[in-house]
């Protein structure tokens, strides 16, 4: 193809975990969403949940099609699906969100706020703060 360099991902190089961690680490969800959603008035939590927590708490699995978001707080809904879709746009990825009032998310006894709180979540934090 003419000057072009074709170039693939070579998973079995042993440089390829660490590296993806780094990266992942530095400029992955967590920091995206950490970003998108920390100037966002009366928000307490934003978590991730689901298959991509799972993967980054180290599960096994085949990689997520998308990203589910835990908002804790009173925000205005409009804000929240706002940063969801500037996350999606910076991750290419879908990007869905559950919001919740911290009394509610305490006291909740349904399926889904069971298997939420017994499985990986992670805090989404902004650059400054992850290290």
């Amino acid at each position: 193809m003419g000057r072009t360099k074709r170039v693939r991902l070579d998973t079995s190089n042993p440089l390829h975990s660490p590296l993806a961690e780094l990266m992942i680490r530095s400029f992955g969800p967590v920091v995206v969403i950490g970003e998108e959603f920390e100037a966002l008035d009366n928000v307490t939590q934003v978590s991730i949940y689901g298959s991509w927590a799972a993967r980054y708490s180290g599960e096994q699995g085949p990689t997520p099609n998308d990203i589910d978001v835990l908002v804790l707080g009173r925000p205005d809904r409009d804000e929240i699906y706002e940063a969801a879709r500037r996350s999606e746009r910076r991750l290419g990825v879908a990007v869905n969100t559950t919001i919740r009032t911290p009394e509610d998310w305490s006291r909740a006894e349904d399926s889904f706020t069971r298997q939420v709180k017994t499985s990986p979540m992670v805090t989404a934090r902004p650059r400054e703060e992850v290290g």
